[in-house]
């Protein structure tokens, strides 16, 4: 498809100005689509994945159809969450930043609802909220849609999986005015269909499918490690990548909180998000995240929906994401405006299964790499240091502590290669501790030759060789193979009748490829 460029577009030159200001120039396939058909006022159906510029699709559509001089609630968009919500309300006041008038408001559960009801008072025009706290604000009498122009649906697929159809189809009833309805979605099941027919009138659909799931920017890798080496698997990869800033995911609330405090008691500025917090404390791990006072976020699928923020170098996944569409979603945010970025996934057992079905699903290659050592951590610890160095050198006046290294040398002995390495010792660090972890892609462990194998190389008790077919019972086994027989039928001082004796060898030899006891049986233990 031929790239629209915003200027190109039948846009207000105030958004225009906004947009400019933002840094972006061409609109994405699901922008250049879907902006068009809204401004004509038609319903429309949206599909296109996460990070595709969904917000923006109909977010200035939005801002354009509004009347800033009537403060009445003129648009209406529901999102899963309240991060999402929150995001969305932030991305539409940076688009409508240069128009006078217009006033958005986020609703969402977990903050005082009055603080809401008195903002709604003074006149919003556009209202991005959660189903759940938009259906308390309609009880209440503090949303009315008599001047409701837009109703938008953004992540429809995930408010209905969260639960949220019943609500939904409240708010849609229940808007009884003629208006424009327009729904976003990653995915196109049998309930979103259901709800298109019913409260959208001769819609438009726009769909936009990726050739790649993933972003082709951010190269993917996966390690094979054991549960119980996770964690210190993960600080090695801080330690020797270095990213400014990072996103751990894991799959469980106890597991973020359990590596948080963990990781914070080993030094890192890390902080967990996820839905038992509060929206202050929320609200105070994702301030510090964008302010780089916090370099390592972990969170949740759930509680990372919605953030967007710029600079994250690299993405961890803690533990394999239990959907091939979270996965998309978690490492989609590394590699964002053509930067380049880094995905790493630990992986346990099993679990290497998994892996290659989202290889499959997303068209994409996870490459295989061995867990850095600490001498690899100490070597990308130092070239970091002295690449600082280096820069600190060519750039900066050094005319000063030249002198005073002069005045160390001259009272000291030492050579000034020992000054330099003892400063960078001491920005080296403390060294990791040499824990040896399983870096050799998974393989069955290998048993011990010297030790005694029963049936399929399983170990045995220890105890006599024949005990174990003694004590098992194998009657079948007993009755069917005459070489066993023939082993047990000595007399009362030890010794074989040699026919038997002769007889044994031939069978041997005749059963030796198939019979799995047949090495057992040929070493006969001796009195």
């Amino acid at each position: 498809m031929e790239e629209i460029s915003y200027k190109d577009s039948n846009l207000d030159e105030r958004i225009l100005r906004a947009v400019e200001e933002m840094g972006f120039e061409q609109m994405t396939p699901i922008q250049a689509q879907a902006i068009p058909i809204l401004l004509e006022g038609k319903d429309i159906i949206g599909q296109a994945q996460t990070g595709t510029g969904k917000t923006a699709a109909f977010g200035i559509p939005v801002i354009q159809n509004v009347d800033s001089e009537n403060n009445n609630l003129q648009a209406l968009i529901l999102c899963p969450t309240r991060e999402l919500a929150i995001q969305a309300a932030r991305e539409i006041r940076g688009f409508a930043k240069f128009m006078h008038g217009i006033k958005v408001l986020p609703v969402y559960g977990g903050q005082d609802i009055s603080k809401q009801i008195r903002s709604l008072k003074g006149g919003v025009q556009i209202v991005v909220g959660t189903p759940g706290r938009v259906m308390d604000h309609m009880r209440r009498h503090t949303l009315k849609f008599k001047d409701l122009k837009m109703l938008v649906l953004d992540e429809a697929d995930e408010m209905l999986d969260m639960g949220f159809r019943e609500d939904i189809e409240t708010i849609l009833k229940n808007v009884e005015t003629e208006h424009q309805t327009a729904l976003f979605s990653a995915t196109m099941p049998k309930e979103i269909m259901d709800i298109t027919s019913r409260y959208q009138k001769d819609a438009v659909v726009v769909k936009v499918v990726k050739k790649e799931l993933t972003i082709p920017l951010v190269r993917q890798y996966y390690y094979e490690v054991r549960n119980r080496d996770k964690e210190e698997v993960i600080c090695r990869l801080l330690d020797y990548y270095n990213p400014k800033r990072s996103l751990i995911f894991c799959n469980t609330k106890r597991m973020v909180d359990e590596l948080a405090d963990n990781l914070k008691g080993r030094g890192y500025f890390a902080e967990g998000l996820h839905g038992d917090l509060n929206q202050y404390q929320r609200d105070k791990v994702m301030a510090a995240f964008r302010k780089g006072n916090t370099d390592i976020l972990i969170a949740t699928d759930v509680a990372a929906r919605g953030i967007d923020v710029d600079g994250v170098e690299a993405v961890f996944n803690y533990d394999v994401p239990q959907d091939i569409e979270y996965y998309v979603h978690r490492i989609g945010r590394t590699g964002r405006a053509g930067r380049k970025g880094r995905a790493f996934t630990l992986v346990v057992g099993k679990e290497i299964f998994k892996l290659r079905e989202i290889e499959r699903t997303c068209k994409t290659k996870i490459k295989n790499r061995l867990i850095p050592t600490v001498s690899d951590i100490t070597e990308s610890k130092s070239a970091s240091i002295v690449n600082e160095i280096l820069d600190i050198m060519r750039t900066k006046d050094i005319k000063k502590c030249e002198s005073v290294i002069e005045k160390v040398l001259n009272e000291e002995d030492c050579t000034a290669i020992e000054l330099a390495a003892a400063f960078l010792r001491k920005e080296l660090g403390d060294e990791p501790e040499n824990i040896i972890l399983k870096e050799e892609p998974y393989v069955p462990e290998k048993r011990d030759k010297n030790k005694k194998s029963g049936k399929y190389g399983r170990k045995s008790s220890g105890r006599d060789r024949n005990s174990r077919s003694r004590k098992s019972g194998d009657k079948d086994f007993k009755n069917k193979n005459s070489v066993y027989k023939e082993y047990k039928s000595k007399d009362s001082k030890g010794k074989t009748d040699k026919n038997n004796k002769n007889k044994k060898k031939t069978d041997n030899k005749k059963i030796k490829n198939n019979d799995p006891f047949a090495k057992f049986k040929k070493s006969g233990k001796k009195k």
